[in-house]
């Protein structure tokens, strides 16, 4: 008799790393994407590196420090320890090719990051609050990458800005849908608000030459996606169709900003 072929190495791997939530997945591509193709260099690239080591370690870290036993352990413990060398070693090639002096936005991001790590740990990690530390976290990620490329600080600055505009309003938007779908009684205005300041904010920038208006148009964009979502009442989108939705939109965000950037 044949015995059942069991998971491969790779697949259980897999299994203990690669995120569950699909939402988690554009929260870190985009602004990698946006970054490394607006500002690519060398540094960049190893940084990026980090991040994404630092990203697949999350899964991982909880099953470990999680109570009980559990069969996938050993491989977590490997996995976190393959990650945590990944991480280490981007970081040293971008401190060693872009200087100290570009490692001010790890500074701002590291509160954010550090207030996700937390309510993370306490098993709070879908919260509200911590969904939003991590999108801010994240949204910095293109300034790191700017500022690794050579980029003074108010480029660097306009570039995460942009990003940030993207990222937590669509948080607080697609939290606030899914959860009225629920029949929770979610308010609409911080998350209308916050599109509208975002939308504000970007104009500003394009105005004074440090976004393209391309910036502006899609920005605008996710305003209208958030009043359709969140205003007009009509069939509701399950959440798999909105988490695919938000990532094509995404994609085609963050290729259409990044290619009309100039400097």
């Amino acid at each position: 008799m044949i015995p059942e072929p069991t998971d491969s190495l790779p697949a259980r791997v897999g299994q203990v790393v690669l995120p569950r939530e699909h939402g988690g997945w554009s929260l870190v591509l985009e602004p990698l994407a946006l970054g490394l193709i607006v500002a690519p260099s060398a540094a960049g690239a190893a940084l990026g590196m980090a991040f994404l080591a630092v990203f697949f370690s999350r899964r991982p870290l909880k099953l470990v420090l999680g109570g009980g036993s559990d069969p996938r352990r050993s491989i977590a413990f490997g996995s976190i320890a393959v990650l945590a060398a990944i991480a280490a070693a981007g970081l040293l090639v971008a401190g060693m090719r872009a200087g100290p002096a570009s490692r001010w936005p790890l500074l701002l991001a590291a509160p954010a990051a550090a207030a996700f790590a937390w309510w993370d740990s306490r098993g709070e990690g879908r919260e509200a609050a911590a969904e939003l530390a991590g999108a801010t976290a994240f949204a910095i990620v293109p300034a790191a990458l700017a500022a690794a490329a050579g980029w003074t600080s108010r480029p660097a600055l306009a570039l995460t800005a942009v990003m940030a505009g993207r990222s937590v309003p669509t948080v607080m938007t697609v939290r606030a849908y899914l959860r009225r779908n629920q029949g929770q009684p979610v308010p609409r205005t911080p998350a209308l608000t916050a599109s509208v300041l975002a939308l504000a904010g970007c104009l500003v920038l394009c105005r004074m030459h440090l976004a393209p208006w391309t910036a502006g148009v899609m920005t605008a964009l996710l305003l209208a996606r958030a009043m359709a979502l969140l205003i007009v009442t009509g069939p509701r989108i399950p959440a798999s169709r909105v988490g695919l939705a938000e990532a094509v939109f995404g994609g085609i965000l963050v290729l259409v900003v990044a290619l009309s950037w100039s400097r």
